[in-house]
């Protein structure tokens, strides 16, 4: 998958709960350019949350063809995914935006990418952007030493996380849930 630096995106699926977070930092090179970015979406009447990564202009072509996949199938999200990356691969002006999506749903959760990848992950878990991993292995540690947590108290301490790691992460976070 293509690694998108400026941001860092977390969901976690646990307890009976789906939780999306994203911090609000953009940057413009080595430039903080705004801290208080919404990066997280609500789709479909809340039924299905997205974050994103990357170029904030592509993000958003990309989550109205994703809405728009969505109304096309139903409201079936995997479809629905499935379906943008075919287009996100195959079209001329989708394979030039720079930008990583995931999609969550009160059932799974899907990473989506240009490269035509839609990455159900093996662990409830799923991170993009340059703290990713740092707020992955955080909330893979929290879901196994603190099973009592919700979804979205792992996703705001996963965060939180690589946020004090992460130079292109910020404090300034917006979480979202399901369930």
């Amino acid at each position: 998958m293509t690694e998108i630096h400026s941001t860092t995106i977390l969901a976690v699926q646990h307890n009976g709960s789906v939780a999306i977070g994203g911090d609000g930092q953009a940057t413009m090179g080595n430039t903080i350019a705004k801290s208080n970015v919404k990066k997280i979406r609500k789709l479909q009447e809340g039924k299905v949350l997205t974050g994103f990564a990357g170029s904030t202009a592509d993000a958003f072509t990309l989550l109205d063809r994703f809405d728009e996949k969505l109304n096309a199938y139903g409201g079936n999200m995997k479809r629905a995914a499935i379906e943008l990356a075919k287009d996100w691969r195959m079209d001329r002006y989708l394979r030039r935006l720079e930008a990583m999506l995931i999609a969550c749903n009160k059932d799974e959760i899907l990473m989506l990418s240009g490269t035509g990848d839609v990455i159900e992950p093996d662990n409830h878990v799923a991170a993009i952007g340059s703290g990713a991993m740092y707020a992955q292995a955080a909330a893979l540690a929290m879901i196994k030493f603190a099973p009592q947590l919700s979804a979205e108290e792992i996703v705001r301490e996963s965060l939180n996380i690589a946020a004090d790691i992460c130079i292109y992460t910020n404090h300034n976070l917006v979480i979202e849930k399901i369930g």
